[in-house]
C-alpha cells in the first residue's frame, strides 16, 4: 500500500543509462520502471526514493522537481566491493495538500525501516524531514535526529510548519519521541541568540562550521548515535554545488560533504538518511555530480558497517573507570573497531525507551579528557536529558 503511489524513472533516462557499460552501477541497480515495475523490497538493502515536494519551503521556488541529473550522476559510477543490494524505487510525487505528502512519506518510510531497508530520500524543502521522524512514531523507541545545516531550523512552532520551523514542530508535536537533537555546521550569524540559547536549554548537541571543517572525524560519534540523517544542501559552500543555493558564501567543501555521508552510511544505527533543499540549476551537472557522489559514499559506509553488539561488553570491550570529581565515569573501547562509548547512568523509572541511550558514543579524546578531569559535555547532557 504504502509503495502505490510511487512514480516509475523516467523511460528516457534509463534508456540514456543503458549506453554505459556493465561495469557501471546501473547495471547493479534494482531500478522502478514503467515495463518491469516495482523491485521487491525483501531484496533490497538500500533504496532511493525522490520526493517532489518543495510547498515547505518560505523562498517562492518552481513546483517542478526533476531528480534524473542526481540519478544519472550516481548510475554512471562504479561500485565499490559491496555486499549490499540497492535500489531506486523513484519519485513520490507531491499530494494535493502538504499534509498528504508527508503522510505518504511518513507511510514510505515507516515500511522501509520494519523491513530492515535503509531509505535514501532525495527531497526539495527540509521539512519533509518532520515526517522522516513521525514513521518512528510505532516503533517504540526514542530518536536521535542528526541535521546537516547551517541553521537550527526551530523556527516558531505555533506558524504552520516550514523547512525553517520543522525541528521546532518535532520539538512540540505529540508523540514526543525525540531524545536528542544534533545539529552539524551551524553558523552564528543565521541563528538568532534565542534559538542559540534554546538549543543549550533543551541540551541538545550544536557543532559550528568551523570546528568541523577543522577536523571532520568530530562527526563521527555524532553519526554513530543517530537514527535520522537530514542533510539540508544549503550547508554546502555555494560555489561547490554550482551556485544551487547563492547565498551560502561559507559551508561545507565537496570532500567534507562525502565524508559526512560516509560517516552516516558507517553508523550501525542510521535509519534513515535525507538529502533536502534540492533545485534546480543552470549548473546541474556540477550540483547532480556531488549529490550522487554523497549517494554513493553513504552505500559505501553501509556497506562497512561493523554491527557492533553493545550487549557483550565484558568479551568484545576494553573497561576503563575515570572518577572525575564526584562522578565515575566508565569507558567502552571497542576491540573490533577502536571506537569508544562511555556509559550514563540509568534511572530506574524513567521511560524505558531511554534504556538503548546508556551507552553514548565518543572519542579518545574525551577519555583523556576525563583522565584530566575534564566531563565530556555530551555526557553532561545526556545524562540531564535522562533525569528529566
Amino acid at each position: 500500500m504504502a509503495f502505490e503511489n510511487l512514480l516509475p524513472v523516467s523511460d528516457a533516462l534509463l534508456a540514456q543509462a543503458g549506453l554505459f557499460n556493465e561495469q557501471r552501477l546501473f547495471n547493479q541497480l534494482q531500478i522502478h520502471s514503467r515495463e518491469e515495475g516495482l523491485p521487491e523490497l525483501e531484496d533490497l538493502d538500500i533504496v532511493i526514493i525522490g520526493v517532489r515536494e518543495r510547498r515547505g519551503a518560505i523562498e517562492e521556488q518552481e513546483d517542478y522537481l526533476d531528480f534524473s541529473a542526481v540519478r544519472k550522476a550516481f548510475y554512471t559510477l562504479f561500485p565499490g566491493n559491496w555486499h549490499c543490494k540497492v535500489g531506486d524505487l523513484g519519485d513520490l510525487d507531491a499530494g494535493d495538500q502538504l499534509s498528504d505528502t508527508y503522510y505518504a512519506l511518513k507511510e514510505l518510510i515507516n515500511a522501509c525501516v520494519k523491513n530492515e531497508v535503509i531509505p535514501i530520500i532525495l527531497g526539495g524543502s527540509q521539512d519533509l524531514t518532520y515526517a522522516l521522524y513521525r514513521a518512528f512514531d510505532d516503533l517504540d523507541q526514542m530518536v536521535n535526529l542528526v541535521n546537516v545545516d547551517s541553521r537550527f531550523d526551530l523556527g516558531n512552532s505555533s506558524l504552520p510548519i516550514t523547512h525553517q520551523s520543522y525541528v521546532g514542530k518535532i520539538i512540540v508535536d505529540q508523540p514526543y519521541n525525540l531524545f536528542n537533537y544534533s545539529n552539524l555546521g551551524y553558523q552564528t550569524f543565521f541563528n538568532s541568540q534565542e534559538e542559540i540559547d534554546l538549543m543549550e536549554r533543551l541540551y541538545f548537541d550544536a557543532f559550528r562550521l568551523g570546528n568541523l571543517t577543522a577536523d571532520i572525524s568530530r562527526i563521527e560519534p555524532v553519526m554513530r548515535d543517530a537514527d535520522i540523517v537530514s542533510f539540508d544542501l544549503s550547508a554546502i559552500q555555494a560555489d561547490v554545488l554550482g551556485f544551487m543555493h547563492p547565498q551560502q558564501s561559507n559551508g561545507f567543501n565537496g570532500r567534507e560533504s562525502c565524508a559526512i555521508a560516509r560517516y552516516a552510511g558507517l553508523s550501525d544505527r542510521v535509519r534513515v538518511f535525507g538529502i533536502f533543499e534540492y533545485q534546480l540549476t543552470s549548473e546541474a551537472t556540477v550540483s547532480a555530480s556531488l549529490i550522487g557522489q554523497m549517494i554513493w559514499y553513504f552505500v559505501e559506509g553501509v556497506n562497512f558497517r561493523m554491527n557492533e553488539s553493545l550487549s557483550n561488553r565484558d568479551e568484545d570491550f576494553l573497561h576503563y573507570t575515570v572518577p572525575v570529581e564526584d562522578e565515575m565515569l566508565s569507558f567502552y573501547k571497542s576491540r573490533k573497531s577502536d571506537r569508544w562509548w562511555i556509559e550514563i547512568p540509568f534511572l530506574e523509572g524513567v521511560n524505558t525507551k531511554l534504556k538503548r541511550h546508556t551507552l553514548l558514543p565518543c572519542t579518545e579524546e574525551d577519555y583523556i579528557n576525563a583522565c584530566n578531569q575534564e566531563i565530556p559535555e555530551r555526557w553532561y547532557k545526556a545524562k540531564l536529558k535522562n533525569e528529566i
